[in-house]
């Protein structure tokens, strides 16, 4: 059993292809995490995500292949235009609003709202887009590696890749 305590918790991004890559310090995927709240170490989002969001890596790499779990915080405005991941996410809110669409063209009067508690599950190569009217906490978790494709290329952060 181990229990990463913010010194123990290492969070090193790494800017690769999907550009959210962090570790947590030698951690074995075959053993227990804890993370307390007060513990979580947030950090800028990575260009692959428009600016102003953060995250913090509970548990795995998810720039590697396997299980992982991280927490994406929002600001008030925050949009992330229609996209795609290659790979299953599975994601929970923990504060605010998500407002989650489907499909290739940023539509908000389509999107659904998931309150805190609410879940989505959504396949891989799945076209959706989200915003955040207030700041919002979600928790994502699937299996690397976690991969953002945007539909239009002009909507990619880190200049139209």
């Amino acid at each position: 059993m181990r229990n990463y305590g913010r010194a123990g918790m290492v969070a090193a991004v790494a800017l690769g292809a999907c550009g959210i890559g962090v570790a947590l310090a030698a951690a074995p995927m075959d053993t227990e995490t804890f993370v307390s709240a007060k513990d979580i170490e947030w950090q800028p989002a990575p260009p692959s995500l428009p600016p102003g969001a953060k995250i913090a890596v509970l548990h795995g790499d998810p720039g590697k292949s396997g299980p992982f779990v991280l927490r994406l915080m929002t600001p008030a405005g925050y949009k992330v235009a229609p996209h795609w991941h290659s790979q299953d996410e599975a994601l929970t809110v923990i504060s605010g609003t998500l407002y989650i669409g489907m499909g290739d063209r940023y539509e908000p009067s389509t999107a659904r709202g998931l309150q805190v508690g609410g879940f989505h599950f959504l396949p891989g190569k799945a076209h959706h887009y989200a915003y955040s009217k207030k700041p919002t906490i979600v928790q994502i978790s699937g299996s690397g590696p976690f991969d953002i494709n945007y539909i239009n290329r002009a909507d990619d952060p880190r200049g139209g890749r």
